[in-house]
C-alpha cells in the first residue's frame, strides 16, 4: 500500500467526527468557513460514514482571485454546497479500501460524491491522485484520519463538480 500508507495519520479521538477533525486543523480554516456558510456542519456531524476530501487552506489559495470569497457570499449558498458535497462520499473509503478499488478497476476508481457526480482516483507514482469532473488534479497528502463517522484524506487541491 505505498500510495497512502506513509501518509496515515495517527487516528483521532473516537469522539471527534469529520467536521471536528477539520475544526482541530490549522490547515483547514477556510474548508471549516465554507463548511459553515453552507449550512453543511449538521450534515456531515451526521452517523455517516462518510469520506472527505480535505482541501487545505493551500489549495484554496490556488483558486483565481475572488473565486473564495464569492462562494461564501450567502446568495452563492446552493453553488458552494455543491462545490464542498463533491468533496464528500458516502461510506467509509479508507486508503486500503480506496487502493483496492483503484486495483480492482484496472489502475482507475469512480468514486460517486455525495453531490452526485464522479472523482476518478488512480495512482501517479506512489501518491494517489484525484481527478475532478473538470480534468483538475489533486493528491492525497495525509490519508486515514479517521472519525466517529467516517474517514478524512487531506488533499492538496480543491475538486470541482
Amino acid at each position: 500500500m505505498p500510495a497512502l500508507a506513509g501518509n496515515a495519520a495517527t487516528p483521532a479521538s473516537p469522539r471527534a467526527d469529520v467536521v471536528d477533525l477539520a475544526i482541530g486543523s490549522t490547515d483547514h480554516t477556510t474548508l471549516v468557513a465554507a463548511v459553515k456558510a453552507a449550512g453543511l456542519v449538521d450534515t456531515l456531524k451526521g452517523a455517516g460514514p462518510f469520506t472527505v476530501f480535505a482541501p487545505t487552506n493551500a489549495a484554496f489559495d490556488t483558486l483565481p482571485a475572488g473565486t473564495v470569497d464569492t462562494l461564501l457570499k450567502p446568495a452563492n449558498e446552493a453553488r458552494l454546497a455543491a462545490v464542498l458535497t463533491y468533496h464528500v462520499v458516502a461510506g467509509k473509503v479508507d486508503a486500503a479500501t480506496l487502493l483496492g478499488q483503484i486495483k480492482a478497476g484496472g489502475g482507475k476508481a469512480a468514486l460517486k460524491t455525495v453531490q452526485g457526480e464522479s472523482l476518478v482516483a488512480r495512482l501517479d507514482g506512489d501518491r494517489v491522485q484525484l481527478t475532478d469532473a473538470k480534468g483538475n488534479t489533486s493528491h492525497v497528502t495525509t490519508a486515514d484520519l479517521r472519525g466517529s463517522n467516517g474517514v478524512v484524506h487531506v488533499i492538496d487541491g480543491v475538486l470541482m463538480p
